[in-house]
């Protein structure tokens, strides 16, 4: 067991290794394959009155004009110990997460991802809890009611949730629920606050159960289609042979072994929207990550666009490693193997 925890240790750190490699040669690549040059890339820190001479020795301040190894190198060291960033008359020191500074206003980027981060995590996380309880429990009855009425529409609905965009359902509900009826808040939120939970929950009601219906529906149709290939398996039927009661052959049995590719899209799942749900975000005006990441694209803030796929990457690797973890706990074919 502990050298299984070793190996996927080791291999999600060289994973995240490769990531940012790619990321970073990226975003300093495809500039330049554009005809941009590192003249262009330093015109961003200086006024519009800066004359050629001056953008140049900006550029060489800054390293752009550097091998991509070289600057891919002092990116790497700021991530872990800072770096000097020289760019203007003074040269100032990025602590450690160093991301860089935008394009745009000149300001670090970690602090401005780490500002957004509790609003996407409670979206994320708020959306995941009641996605896998009703997508879940959606699929185990939906399953034990093969073929009946509830079943058909049951799946109908999870068919619904798949096939609806997230920004019409969004818009939709926000039209019924907020404007129309008033039950629920417009939309923007602030991080959770101990003094006031209730507050805190009535604003990110709507946007849970949005996000919740697309993941939801796509969850109980995995979880009907799993449970129904185990419950036909031999050491089902053996379980209840034994004469075990129906609740346990169910839920101790059935589901655990359908626990496994359930527990796989939930970890890219959740990755995936830790590192910005864009859509979601941006339709109930959550200033998050993907709020942030929006604004970057449109603002063409290579540093910020950056820095928020590279979070994005660290919480998809982050949120894998947790899961093939967790693979040891419910299946023990894996411990053993």
């Amino acid at each position: 067991m502990f050298a299984y925890l070793v190996r996927r240790v080791i291999g999600a750190v060289v994973l995240l290794f490769i990531v940012t490699a790619v990321t970073f040669s990226i975003f300093f690549m495809v500039p330049k394959l554009a005809g941009a040059s590192a003249d262009d890339l330093a015109s961003r820190y200086v006024g519009k009155s800066a004359g050629a001479e001056q953008i140049h020795e900006t550029a060489v301040r800054l390293g752009f004009t550097d091998p991509l190894y070289v600057q891919y190198g002092r990116f790497v060291k700021g991530l872990f110990v800072g770096q000097e960033y020289n760019y203007g008359p003074a040269t100032e020191h990025c602590p450690a997460p160093c991301f860089g500074y935008s394009f745009l206003n000149q300001q670090p980027v970690w602090p401005d991802l780490v500002d957004r981060l509790p609003v996407t995590a409670s979206l994320a996380f708020g959306a995941a809890v009641i996605w896998l309880i009703t997508g879940v429990g959606t699929g185990i009855v939906s399953a034990l009611k093969r073929g009946s009425v509830l079943d058909r529409s049951l799946m109908s609905v999870a068919l619904a949730g798949v096939s609806l965009p997230i920004f019409f359902t969004g818009l939709l509900s926000l039209s019924i629920f907020s404007y129309a009826l008033g039950w629920t808040a417009q939309g923007g939120t602030n991080p959770m606050d101990a003094s006031n939970p209730l507050e805190w929950a009535y604003d990110l009601i709507l946007p849970w159960t949005t996000l919740a219906f697309l993941y939801a529906a796509a969850y109980a149709r995995l979880t009907r289609a799993g449970m129904l290939e185990t419950m036909n398996e031999d050491f089902v039927r053996t379980a209840r042979s034994k004469g075990l009661a129906e609740r346990d052959v169910v839920m101790r049995h059935g589901l655990r072994s359908a626990l496994t590719p359930i527990l796989t899209i939930f970890g890219l799942d959740l990755g995936l929207l830790l590192g910005g749900a864009i859509l979601t975000e941006t339709t109930f005006s959550l200033p998050g990550i993907g709020q942030y990441a929006v604004i970057a694209l449109r603002a063409n803030d290579l540093p910020k666009v950056l820095g928020v796929t590279l979070i994005a990457a660290f919480f998809i690797v982050l949120a894998n490693l947790i899961v093939d973890l967790l693979y040891a706990v419910v299946d023990p074919r894996v411990r053993i193997s």
